[in-house]
């Protein structure tokens, strides 16, 4: 009977089954269903339009060859935010590596484009100063507050447990009062 079901209608286990297996049309519907999930999340990370749709992109494309590892054994969702931090993780990486070749080379030019926080928006501000708070607290802090998953989903994508979770958004609490303190010093 899930033969005759259009690709559309097929939960996303079906859907997977079936693009690990060759069919486009799986594959499509897979990337037509998420890509706003994943967009939106690598947003709230970075908070930069471009770099969200370069994600994105990866995603896309990481997604084409990673499939093979999905175990099913979570929700697909969890195993997309493992696939999209971790493809946020290494844009990172890639602009870190740019930014320290630039200062080798220009360091004169590196104050020009930094736009300070939109001090009328108290959560605009929240979130620039997540952007600086370590990568686990970072993610934790997306998942939990940007997201509104529970600690255990956190976990499970952050591969690791409940109370790592709940300290590493403890931890990001403290240095964000820090940050947003010292924005409103300067």
């Amino acid at each position: 009977m899930m033969m005759d079901m259009p690709v559309a209608q097929l939960e996303d286990h079906d859907l997977v089954a079936r693009a690990r297996s060759g069919n486009r049309s799986a594959f499509a519907t897979l990337i037509d269903r998420h890509y706003g999930f994943v967009f939106a999340v690598a947003y709230r990370w970075c908070a930069n339009r471009a770099d969200a749709e370069d994600i994105a992109q990866e995603v896309c494309i990481k997604l084409a060859r990673a499939l093979k590892d999905f175990r099913g054994e979570g929700k697909f969702t969890t195993w997309l935010y493992r696939l999209t931090l971790s493809a946020a993780h290494d844009l990172a990486r890639k602009r870190a590596r740019e930014t320290r070749k630039a200062e080798a080379y220009h360091v004169h030019a590196l104050t020009e484009g930094q736009a300070s926080p939109d001090d009328s928006e108290v959560l605009d501000r929240i979130w620039d100063a997540a952007r600086y708070l370590p990568p686990k607290q970072r993610d934790a802090v997306l998942l939990i507050y940007g997201e509104g998953i529970s600690h255990a989903e956190a976990a499970r994508v952050m591969d690791c447990s409940e109370s790592t979770v709940s300290w590493h958004i403890h931890e990001a609490k403290k240095r964000l009062k820090h940050l947003i303190g010292e924005d409103n010093d300067g």
